[in-house]
């Protein structure tokens, strides 16, 4: 038997089970589940400093164990010594066992090392069942070593879903372990 993620396995026998219930689906094709995780970084002093993007880049690498990519400006902007084709940021696209691997430790390890941690917003959903989580600090997250950065930046990771609706989204997230604020 081949190795399979923890969240995989739970999403498998008890999450489907839940989501399937709760919204009718008559197959279970139909329950939505998580299709990737995009983590990007922009690099906005990458004008002045070309060796903060590959820094970006091997951070990322770091933190989601998937090579990381330069992304490149696709216009240029004058105001901020921008050319088109100038290495900006960088990104990473998480599936499979990576992605399941990633959010495992994105839920149980970084977010509880988040200062005054309350919960995560549940208002950033796009409307199509997709849900982008900003994080301020890179160093939240274990592999980064604090004496080898040379600057604090932040992240976005972005979750999309096969969900239609923002509901069903936040029910899978929730289901899956994502820990969002409560109303009250």
């Amino acid at each position: 038997m081949s190795y399979q993620p923890r969240l995989k396995q739970k999403y498998q026998e008890e999450v489907v089970a839940k989501l399937k219930e709760k919204f009718q689906y008559k197959s279970i094709m139909q329950v939505p589940q998580l299709e990737k995780i995009c983590v990007s970084q922009g690099v906005g002093m990458a004008t002045s400093d070309k060796k903060l993007v590959d820094n970006a880049v091997e951070e990322l690498t770091l933190i989601t164990g998937q090579r990381a990519v330069k992304t490149r400006a696709k216009k240029s902007i004058s105001n901020f010594k921008l050319r088109e084709g100038m290495p900006i940021g960088a990104r990473v696209t998480l599936r499979g066992t990576n992605m399941y691997e990633f959010l495992d430790r994105l839920i149980n390890v970084a977010l509880p090392r988040v200062r005054d941690f309350r919960g995560i917003s549940n208002k950033s959903f796009d409307g199509r069942g997709n849900y982008t989580l900003g994080v301020t600090e890179q160093i939240i997250f274990p592999e980064i070593n604090l004496d080898k950065i040379p600057r604090i930046t932040g992240m976005d990771i972005t979750f999309v879903t096969s969900a239609p609706t923002d509901e069903e989204s936040l029910e899978l997230l929730t289901l899956l372990g994502l820990p969002f604020k409560t109303k009250s």
